[in-house]
């Protein structure tokens, strides 16, 4: 799905819930796996965050998927993770074979995920903050048009 504002679309960027810690978790592993730099994040929580999210449908007070924004689209649950796993490189694109099965199973495996990561994984009370060493990977504001 493609972003509906005639703005740029950012390229790699992870829009995430800062206050989730399997969300945030994930996010550290990306950041450690991910040496070249290649992609960015921003908290659901931002304002930045929240504008992305409302203008791609999702409800930021209430998020039920990740966006990641790649190439000049939008891809959400499963499709999002598939979009991430092949930006990563190998091995981890090898993930990707996963994306063979139904949509419907991944969304469906992703949905049942999303739903109960705060009571399987717990919640922040605050968005996570990056080192100093990472915060020139997070994206507070949109790109210049």
């Amino acid at each position: 799905m493609s972003g509906p504002s005639d703005a740029p679309q950012p390229d790699a960027l992870w829009l995430f819930d800062g206050v989730c810690n399997l969300c945030s978790g994930s996010v550290q592993a990306v950041l450690a796996i991910d040496r070249e730099g290649l992609i960015r994040f921003t908290p659901i929580q931002s304002a930045y965050g929240r504008r992305l999210a409302l203008e791609h449908g999702i409800d930021p007070d209430r998020p039920t998927s990740f966006l990641f924004l790649d190439g000049g689209q939008a891809f959400e649950k499963s499709a999002a993770v598939l979009a991430l796993l092949r930006r990563l490189g190998a091995p981890w694109s090898w993930l990707g074979v996963i994306g063979a099965l139904p949509r419907s199973w991944l969304d469906g495996a992703y949905d049942g995920l999303a739903a109960n990561r705060y009571r399987l994984m717990g919640k922040r009370s605050t968005c996570m903050l990056p080192t100093p060493e990472q915060r020139a990977r997070f994206v507070l504001e949109p790109p210049p048009s």
